[in-house]
């Protein structure tokens, strides 16, 4: 089985079901070992993944208010869903993407892909339990710019991408939680729950490959760590951040002194 074909087929697919069910097979021949990492395979730039025509897509100042009011919730638990549709095609890329890696590195980003429809999946039929679904409000763009802009090394996508974007949501998930708990939506805490706790693991696969990619190319992480968030993002990472997941997620002494100095 062509593990970047089957990997990108996933990725394109514009049909939710269709995509949730490729992951789940990639997932599946995983498991089995029924994959090989060494198959040729064009690598194509992708302005945008598989993804359906809803929701429509601004800027991220034109996404609409989440307050505390019923469907300000509901706005709430549709931008996570949307967070975990986008963070598929993510892990998809990585596994489709970048070639000549170990084996290991394959079976760690087909594994938070599947994790990651699951998470979707999960949210996506609490919305419907709701009587509303997937596509419904308008989102941004923002997780798959990023990934676009670091597809030229992996190392650039495993800095930024695990190591930024989904760290970010170690910081902010347990304040979502309170505003959940108090809601008539508090089905969502024990959901934010499952997905923090994988989520540490996600962050965790992205340090374990930033550090050993700096290790291979003699790298100081720090530096090139910061040369990157300069580069990509231009500004100084903003707290607060969670810094007990980070420690769990192997977030370094040096690192978390600098995330907080920021």
């Amino acid at each position: 089985m062509n593990t970047f074909e089957l990997s990108y087929n996933a990725l394109m697919s514009s049909n939710v079901s269709e995509k949730i069910e490729l992951t789940n097979r990639l997932y599946e021949l995983c498991q089995n070992n029924e994959l090989h990492y060494k198959e040729g395979f064009s690598i194509k730039e992708i302005e945008s993944p598989g993804r359906p025509d809803k929701p429509n897509l601004v800027r991220f100042q034109n996404v609409p208010k989440r307050d505390n009011s019923d469907i300000g919730m509901i706005k709430t638990i549709h931008a996570i869903c949307h967070i975990e549709f986008n963070a598929i095609n993510l892990a998809l890329d990585a596994v489709y993407r970048f070639r000549d890696m170990p084996d290991k590195f394959y079976q760690d980003w087909i594994r938070v892909a599947f994790e990651e429809a699951k998470h979707f999946s999960l949210i996506n039929q609490y919305l419907n339990d709701l009587n509303y679904k997937y596509g419904d409000f308008d989102a941004h763009n923002g997780l798959w710019v990023m990934t676009f802009e670091t597809g030229y090394d992996v190392l650039s996508r495993m800095a930024l991408v695990p190591r930024v974007l989904e760290a970010r949501g170690l910081d902010v998930t347990r304040n979502i939680q309170n505003r959940f708990v108090v809601s008539k939506f508090n089905k969502m805490v024990d959901i934010l729950d499952i997905i923090f706790q994988d989520e540490i693991g996600h962050v965790k696969i992205g340090n374990y490959w930033f550090n050993t990619l700096c290790k291979e190319r003699d790298l100081e992480p720090l530096i090139i760590f910061e040369k990157l968030i300069k580069k990509h993002i231009g500004t100084k990472l903003r707290g607060p951040f969670n810094i007990e997941a980070r420690k769990l997620a192997d977030f370094s002494k040096a690192e978390l002194e600098y995330l907080q100095a920021s």
